[in-house]
């Protein structure tokens, strides 16, 4: 959540709110929603007490004229003992409802009318103020809109911040953006200090350091990069100021304390996050930053009991852990109100590490998700320096010396040669050096010319996902805007460079797929722990989506489950995607050693469930999908991606329908599916195709045909056959006996039971018979479907029904 005023906080923009969330989620980040805050006060004006007098019926209310700016005044009683002539106060008129819900009304008060009322800050949900009512140290007109004369009218921007954007989940990281799309510049809050304090921390390239009477060790230089801590005495922890509040309110966290309440401010504002111990419960006054020792304990925050995995970063004294590093504080340091001196932690910790702590313990914190996304450990010295001073400013108190910084193997990240040639290539359209120059420097990149037509470019700390030239190629387009570039297609030889075979194998199958009825899915390919999952994900964003999927199916079933549990039950979905399986043992591979490499695979995956066809109000109910329907998609399916192979179905066993082989190896299979189903549901059929299986052969050339000019003959056969005789085996010999007069060959129905005997079923065949030339006699058809009915029965058994 980001706070539209919170933001012009740092960048004084012109924007509405809707044209901030178009520029943000055009440039950098999706913004979901926009939530109006505090329109519960829309009715309330600004009026002006112009006269007051005693109410003449009561000892303790008042008579007074207010100017709400309606060109009469109105009589208002009111029982505020601070009610003043020529004062300003927040005014409720009549037909206005208070954030309560109190609808006010004209009345007579001890008979006296009363058109309206002043507003207390109680009242209002501004505060809890009983003294009287609130009066307002403002120039404006009476009748002003209360939210146009008080900043309390703000709106909360819902975005969606992506996982390599870190630098966006902090109000300064979206004002840059907003700066460098506005022309603007970001500067920090002023902090009103009644007694200011020059603060420079002390950075030191070393494991250990001292500020005031603290020793700080950085003892895991793995887990924590850079360890900063200050000392502030003669603290009065109490409630937080008004504007600390409503920055808190305004992006939905609670106030707690103030210096508890700066931690957040910090890093909600900044994207860092802080936390303060109380001193005088840390140990022999020693903070240490080290791997967990045993099976140590600590009582969290949350009030928890944990247990510390093995491995995890924590915060401890001279005696025991203080705080998870990362994640959560321990309840035996924590801020409380008889609090008068803390220890306050800056830190960068391991993301790898506390992304894996987190998952342990099953907890994750607003802290956790930055850390794990990582954090700017370049800004810790001037973010200690400015937290130090609003701490100051909030809650009194005496900085103990300068913070201490300690930060052992300092990073610089490495500059990447740019080439503009290159970047012209990959955006398709020319890139002047100065255009590159330019943009890159309004969100912070450090340019310098290299050689003609490249230049030397620094990434700014904050930006851990720009690594190579691509990744600044893309930066290039993004700050152009991408709907600046034309829409019409570039210059390209067909020829130049070919697709890949499976390219247009995935095209045939997914055009097949479509025209058959289905509708395509693309999901993410993450699944949680299972059946087929197989290769887990380095970095997952959540436990139930850590590892890649062995197949489809699963990822299909799910997307089924989601449908029927709102009420969807006709489904028809497909996709072609990646399967993943665990690589060769790097151990067991020549020359040097490596991470294993996930095998991929490229698959076809298919799942339907209810009516064939949507329901039309001219047609009757349509049927339900069947297993019939599953294999006439897979062997469309299988048909359209190797159309110069022999594809067969073969029959399987328990909720394997078929098995789907081309030129004789398995490539995959169509099946009942188990589905976690309400009890209206229909059954669901599905199949999966590794289109990779087979070597592609040369792209199919189709030759034209002329329309038959001569007419066909349609013979159809109903055959009587025994029950292990397939229909596949009867198709066989009726092509090699038909020759080529037989255009085609189609089963259209199968029967058993009453009138068939045990063992056996009914098969009906209709034929079509053509000449290219000329017209066929009835004695050449009849032949050859008398030749076509002796080797049935010779060859397999089957003979024709005569009833």
């Amino acid at each position: 959540n980001a706070s539209y005023e919170w933001l012009r906080a740092f960048v004084p923009f012109k924007l509405t709110p809707v044209e901030l969330r178009d520029l943000l989620t055009s440039r950098c980040a999706t913004v979901d929603d926009l939530v109006a805050l505090r329109q519960d006060l829309g009715d309330i004006v600004v009026g002006r007490v112009v006269e007051v007098a005693r109410h003449p019926n009561s000892d303790h209310l008042w008579v007074t004229k207010v100017d709400a700016g309606t060109g009469t005044l109105l009589d208002v009683v009111c029982g505020a003992a601070n009610v003043a002539v020529n004062t300003l106060y927040p005014f409720a008129p009549v037909g206005a409802t208070l954030p309560g819900g109190v609808k006010i009304e004209k009345r007579k008060i001890r008979g006296e009318n009363s058109e309206g009322m002043l507003c207390s800050a109680k009242e209002l949900g501004l505060g809890e103020d009983k003294e009287g009512i609130m009066p307002l140290t403002l120039t404006v007109e009476p009748g002003t809109r209360f939210l146009d004369a008080m900043p309390m009218g703000d709106t909360r921007l819902v975005i969606d911040v992506l996982p390599n954007r870190p630098d966006l989940l902090s109000h300064e990281g979206l004002a840059r953006e907003i700066a460098a799309a506005t022309q603007g510049t970001v500067t920090r809050p002023e902090i009103a200090e009644e007694k200011p304090f020059v603060i420079r921390t002390h950075t030191v390239k070393a494991t250990s350091g001292k500020v005031g009477d603290v020793t700080v060790k950085l003892e895991d230089t793995d887990g924590c990069m850079r360890y900063a801590g200050a000392v502030l005495t003669g603290l009065k922890i109490g409630p937080s100021p008004d504007w600390l509040v409503q920055r808190l309110q305004s992006v939905g966290s609670r106030s707690i304390n103030n210096v508890v309440d700066v931690t957040n401010y910090m890093l909600l504002g900044f994207g860092q996050p802080m936390h303060a111990f109380d001193l005088e419960k840390i140990a022999r006054g020693t903070v240490v930053v080290r791997k967990t020792r045993g099976e140590e304990l600590i009582k969290t925050l949350d009030g928890v009991d944990r247990t510390l995995p093995p491995g995890a970063v924590v915060i401890g004294d001279a005696e025991r852990a203080q705080a998870i590093a990362g994640i959560i504080g321990g309840s035996g340091s924590e801020v409380s109100e008889s609090t008068t001196e803390i220890f306050l932690e800056v830190a960068a910790f391991n993301p790898a590490r506390i992304r894996a702590t987190r998952r342990k313990l099953g907890i994750s914190t607003d802290a956790s998700y930055r850390f794990e996304r990582g954090v700017d450990a370049d800004a810790i010295p001037g973010l200690v320096d400015y937290a130090v001073r609003l701490i100051l400013s909030v809650a009194g108190g005496i900085p103990q010396g300068n913070p201490v910084d300690l930060y052992p193997l300092p990073k610089r990240p490495q500059p990447i040669s740019l080439k503009l040639p290159r970047v012209a290539r990959l955006l398709g359209e020319p890139v002047e050096t100065n255009e590159v120059e330019k943009s890159l420097r309004t969100v912070g990149f450090r340019i310098a010319p290299e050689a003609k037509d490249v230049l030397k470019v620094s990434p700014p700390s904050w930006r851990h996902d720009v690594h190579g030239d691509v990744d600044l190629a893309e930066e290039i387009a993004r700050l152009r805007g991408y709907d600046s570039f034309s829409s019409e297609l570039r210059p390209f030889r067909p020829s130049a460079v070919p697709d890949a075979p499976l390219v247009a194998v995935t095209k045939r199958v997914q055009e097949a797929l479509v025209a058959a009825g289905l509708n395509e899915i693309r999901p993410m390919p993450f699944v949680a722990e299972g059946k087929g999952a197989t290769v887990r994900v380095t970095n997952p964003l959540a436990e139930d989506e850590a590892f890649l999927r062995g197949d489809l199916m699963r990822t299909l079933v799910s997307r089924a489950e989601y449908n029927l549990a709102r009420m969807q039950g006709n489904i028809r979905l497909f996709e072609i995607g990646t399967a993943f399986f665990a690589g060769e043992d790097p151990a067991a591979l020549p020359g040097p050693k490596k991470a294993a490499v996930p095998r991929e695979e490229t698959h076809v995956a298919a799942l339907v469930m209810g009516q064939r066809s949507p329901t039309h109000f001219t047609k009757a109910i349509q049927p339900s999908y069947d297993e019939w329907d599953i294999k006439f998609l897979a062997e469309t399916a299988a048909v359209a991606a190797f159309p110069s192979a022999a594809v067969k179905l073969v029959p399987g066993s328990g909720e394997t329908l078929w098995e789907i082989s081309i030129d004789g190896r398995v490539v995959g299979s169509a099946r009942r599916l188990t589905v976690d189903a309400p009890v209206w549901a229909k059954p669901a059929f599905g199949f999966e195709i590794n289109l990779e299986a087979i070597e592609q052969g040369p792209a199919i050339s189709h030759v034209y045909k002329a329309i038959p000019a001569t007419p066909r003959v349609q013979v159809d056969l109903a055959l009587l056959a025994p029950s292990l005789v397939t229909a596949a085996q009867i198709d066989a010999v009726i092509r090699k006996e038909a020759g080529d007069l037989l255009e085609s060959l189609t089963l259209f129905d199968e029967f058993s039971g009453q009138g068939i005997p045990e063992g056996s079923r009914s098969l009906a065949w209709a034929l079509t018979f053509r000449h290219p030339e000329r017209t066929l006699k009835d004695q050449e058809v009849q032949g050859r479907t008398a030749k076509i009915v002796n080797a049935l029965e010779g060859e397999l058994g089957v003979r024709q029904r005569t009833a």
